[in-house]
């Protein structure tokens, strides 16, 4: 599976950005899919994530409320719909994709398959 995000930008506090992440070379439908995130400095964190069927959301504390993931298997696209952006938001954001990840916070190491990150930058 290949998966190619982006969407990142620069934007003020309190605005939105929507990531996409397309996938090529395999079926959507029997992966579970997610976004991690990394700022300079930090460790790679689980941001949200999807089952494969969609019946199951996961999200970190520090974005329930203003990030919602969504996925369209027929189209093999996942979204970020990342609203109310916080300065501490910035970071390259990863799309990811494993099997069986039937919690509620993932692990970089539980991931099969990575994208390349998409960068963004929230200004205050």
């Amino acid at each position: 599976v290949q998966l190619q995000a982006c969407g990142g930008g620069l934007v003020q506090a309190g605005g939105s950005l929507r990531l996409s992440c397309a996938a090529s070379g395999r079926t959507l439908s029997t992966l579970d899919m997610g976004w991690f995130r990394q700022a300079p400095g930090k460790e790679r964190e689980f941001v949200a994530g999807m089952r494969w069927n969609g019946d199951v959301t996961y999200s970190t504390d520090s974005v329930k409320g203003r990030f919602t993931i969504s996925r369209d298997n027929a189209e093999k696209v996942v979204y970020l719909q990342m609203n109310m952006l916080k300065p501490e938001d910035t970071a390259v954001y990863y799309c990811a994709a494993g099997s069986m990840l039937v919690r509620s916070s993932w692990s970089p190491t539980d991931i099969n398959y990575w994208g390349k990150g998409t960068l963004v930058t929230v200004s205050s």
